[in-house]
């Protein structure tokens, strides 16, 4: 079937659809790749739980093979590196096997308290650490992002904003997002807004307030301007699906269909010089419109 979608020759999205290797924490690395380009999705975040466990540098190397033998990208590694609480050690085990895992970012996370309940001399110790890791990082080529996650200093926007001035780290350092739980589209929206210029990665699921998870497009709405928010930003970003109904592969399915449909359906982002992009896809739109208005017209004759 001939798509009639109208098409710019131009590439205006930085936005790239991918999957988390925890949301297949039992399957193979090999399945989770099978998963993820038969889903239509461009790259993989690897995880260090199961997939690819911190210091094994062998196993890493077999997953990029694994990665871009099927055509797709290395997007990170999801270390569970702990700011404050980590040593210089730990801290070189996570990035010699993010190289090895020729990942370009790792994730790690800002302390182990919320930003309500840190302290000065606990927020003061992440920050040193998070700098610490930082530069090391940059040494090696590989940039860090901080998990947005409750029991974090990263649990709320304006923490994060907070922690990242504080670090001092940009273009070495930024954050992930993922929609809070307990928080209206509305407030969860607000919050991606004040931190998208630092946004890096999302991981993308729709939970609701009490955990459960729902398909992807059960929340349409937030997801939908969460990605125009993110394509304004006009940076790099990989949305990341994470953690389905079910955990099945079958899901992730659904959800990637979901999502690049998402992504199709955002108007393209307003980079320097996509005013005039945008307006071109706006004319396509309605002159796609135009024509398949005349047709059903002429069908009713």
């Amino acid at each position: 079937m001939t798509s009639n979608r109208p098409s710019i020759p131009i590439k205006v999205s930085r936005v790239q659809p991918g999957l988390c290797s925890v949301t297949l924490r039992s399957q193979t690395p090999d399945a989770v790749v099978r998963v993820a380009t038969t889903a239509g999705l461009r790259s993989i975040e690897w995880g260090a739980d199961t997939h690819v466990p911190v210091g094994d540098t062998s196993r890493a190397r077999h997953v990029l093979g694994l990665t871009t033998d099927a055509g797709l990208r290395v997007a990170s590694y999801g270390s569970y590196l702990h700011l404050g609480f980590s040593s210089r050690k730990e801290h070189d085990l996570v990035l010699k096997t993010a190289v090895a895992l020729g990942a370009p970012r790792v994730r790690v996370w800002a302390g182990r308290c919320g930003s309500a309940d840190a302290d000065a001399d606990q927020w003061a110790t992440v920050v040193e650490d998070a700098r610490v890791f930082a530069d090391s990082a940059a040494e090696v080529g590989v940039q860090v992002g901080l998990e947005f996650h409750g029991g974090t200093l990263t649990d709320r926007a304006e923490s994060t904003a907070r922690l990242l001035t504080d670090v001092d780290r940009s273009g070495l350092l930024g954050t992930y997002w993922q929609p809070p739980y307990g928080l209206t589209d509305t407030e969860a929206l607000a919050g991606l807004e004040m931190i998208a210029d630092h946004v890096l990665a999302v991981h993308a699921f729709s939970w609701d307030s009490t955990g459960r998870r729902h398909p992807l497009e059960a929340r349409q709405h937030l997801w939908k301007s969460a990605l125009h928010l993110l394509k304004q930003a006009g940076r790099s970003t990989d949305v990341l699906l994470e953690f389905v109904l079910d955990d099945s592969p079958a899901q992730v399915k659904h959800d990637a269909t979901a999502l690049l449909s998402l992504l199709d359906a955002t108007p393209p982002s307003r980079s320097p010089g996509s005013d005039t992009l945008v307006r071109r896809w706006n004319e396509q739109c309605t002159s796609v419109l135009s024509h398949a208005e005349h047709g059903m017209a002429a069908g009713r004759t």
